[in-house]
């Protein structure tokens, strides 16, 4: 058995070394899916996504032990690879980098470098922790977009200020107009304003009382779900 593995992969390669490699690819690959089952928070929760992880790591590990240090079986790979089209789309950023981990991780443990595959499954899947758990570079002022439709009073100038500017300031540290658009309506207009509020708990608050303004038909408060 031993000497019909040695026959199909590089002869450096044992029975024993590719027990060994996979085995510690799939041990890594599993604490990177824990990790990200863990600190995971989208609304597209995959375990398909996840099995695949588990899988590339394998995969990546298997094919670098048979490429070993033969050019010839590298560029064989490259074609064989070519026919295949990828078209999966991938939803989130965040995942991407996780492809990236899996295959890190297949590749270190196919050359047999087991410390460098450990410690790092280790250092990044802390990083990963640290940077999810905290929000590190979530804004120090969370930003909301308040869309209001409005109906300007009968005699108000354009270019005056809308009534409900008053509400907008009471709440809101900072506003900023980023779109306006007419409805075709009895002459409404609906208006995009990036806000920031002064306490986020208090933005049901400026909803209910720009509701009570006079000439607001509707207010659509919107916010990034990641923050969630």
């Amino acid at each position: 058995m031993s000497q019909f593995f040695n026959g199909m992969t590089p002869t450096s390669l044992t029975l024993g070394d590719l027990v060994l490699n996979l085995a510690i690819a799939c041990v890594c690959s599993l604490v990177q899916v824990g990790l990200y089952r863990l600190m995971y928070r989208g609304p597209g929760y995959s375990i398909s996504f996840l099995n695949s992880l588990v899988m590339i790591s394998l995969l990546t590990a298997l094919v670098i032990m048979v490429i070993g240090d033969s050019l010839a079986r590298a560029f064989g790979l490259v074609g064989a690879m070519s026919i295949i089209r990828f078209r999966t789309a991938v939803k989130e950023t965040l995942d991407i980098a996780h492809i990236f981990f899996a295959l890190a991780i297949g590749m270190t443990a196919g050359v047999g470098l087991y410390g460098a595959a450990i410690v790092g499954t280790i250092v990044v899947g802390a990083v990963y922790v640290l940077l999810v758990r905290f929000n590190v570079f979530m804004p120090s002022h969370e930003q909301y977009v308040v869309q209001v439709r409005y109906s300007p009073p009968a005699g108000h100038s354009d270019s005056a200020t809308p009534a409900y500017s008053e509400e907008l300031e009471r709440y809101c540290r900072r506003t900023k107009l980023v779109n306006v658009k007419s409805t075709g309506i009895n002459g409404d207009v609906e208006l995009a304003y990036y806000v920031t509020p002064r306490r986020p708990s208090e933005m049901t608050g400026l909803l209910r009382d720009l509701k009570k303004v006079d000439g607001v038909k509707s207010v659509v408060l919107f916010h990034d779900e990641e923050h969630f």
